[in-house]
C-alpha cells in the first residue's frame, strides 16, 4: 500500500471549445505532468507521467547497504466532483521500470542476521553482496482532493491537493550473498555463503517487510 499526497500547478482553456487542462506535480512518486479532459461538467478524466530518482545508505539487521530506487509511473484517472472543487478520484497506477537496487560489504568480525539467524562476516573473507527490490507492474488507487486541472471558469491557472493511496502490494526482494559467514564471533564455524544453509536464512531474510 502506496499513500499519494500530490500538489498540481495546472493551466487550461477555461471555457474554449477545447476543454482541456495540463499541470504539472509534485508527489510522492516524484515530478510529473498531467493532462485533463472534461467528460461532463463535474466529471475529469486525467492522465500523467511521474518520475523519481533516490540514492542513499541505509542500515538493516546488522549491514550497511548503499541503494538507489528508480520510480517511473504513468497513471489514468477519473475524477468526480462533489461539491465545488471537492473530488472523488478512482484510477489506475502503471509502474514503467520502477525498481531499487543495492549492495553491501560486512566487516570482517561484524555480526548481521538473516531471517532470524545471527552471523558473523569472516575476517579471512568478508560477506559482501547484492540485491534487487521489484514492484508489481499495475496498482488501483483511491484519491480525495480539493481542486481542478480544468476549472470550469473563465480562469486558465489553478492549483489542486489530493490525497490517497494505490494498492500496489509488497514489493519483491532479490538478495544474492558472497564471502564466507561464520555462526560464532571466534570464527570456528563458518560456512561459504553459497551453501544451502545459509541461502535458507537469506530466503527469510528476502520475505521479511522492507519497513518495520
Amino acid at each position: 500500500m502506496l499513500c499519494l499526497v500530490s500538489l498540481f500547478l495546472s493551466s487550461s482553456s477555461g471555457q474554449s471549445t477545447l476543454p482541456f487542462g495540463m499541470g504539472l506535480s509534485a508527489s510522492t512518486l516524484g515530478v510529473g505532468i498531467q493532462g485533463a479532459a472534461g467528460i461532463t461538467r463535474r466529471s475529469n478524466l486525467r492522465v500523467g507521467f511521474n518520475a523519481f530518482d533516490y540514492s542513499g545508505n541505509f542500515a538493516r539487521d546488522g549491514a550497511n547497504y548503499a541503494g538507489k530506487l528508480r520510480l517511473r509511473s504513468f497513471q489514468a484517472t477519473y475524477d468526480q466532483f462533489l461539491w465545488h472543487s471537492f473530488h472523488i478520484s478512482g484510477g489506475l497506477l502503471a509502474w514503467n521500470g520502477d525498481r531499487g537496487s543495492f549492495n553491501t560489504t560486512i566487516p570482517g568480525g561484524q555480526s548481521f542476521s538473516l531471517g532470524s539467524t545471527t552471523y558473523y562476516s569472516s575476517s579471512a573473507n568478508p560477506v559482501s553482496g547484492a540485491g534487487t527490490v521489484t514492484f508489481n507492474e499495475a496498482a488501483p488507487m483511491v484519491l480525495i482532493g480539493f481542486g481542478n486541472l480544468l476549472p470550469r471558469s473563465e480562469k486558465h491557472f489553478g492549483y489542486s491537493v489530493e490525497a490517497g493511496i494505490a494498492f500496489q502490494g509488497s514489493p519483491r526482494v532479490n538478495l544474492n550473498l558472497g564471502g564466507t559467514a561464520c555462526s560464532d564471533s571466534a570464527q570456528t564455524r563458518c560456512t561459504n555463503a553459497a551453501s544451502p544453509s545459509l541461502q535458507t536464512s537469506v530466503l527469510a531474510e528476502q520475505t521479511k517487510p522492507i519497513i518495520t
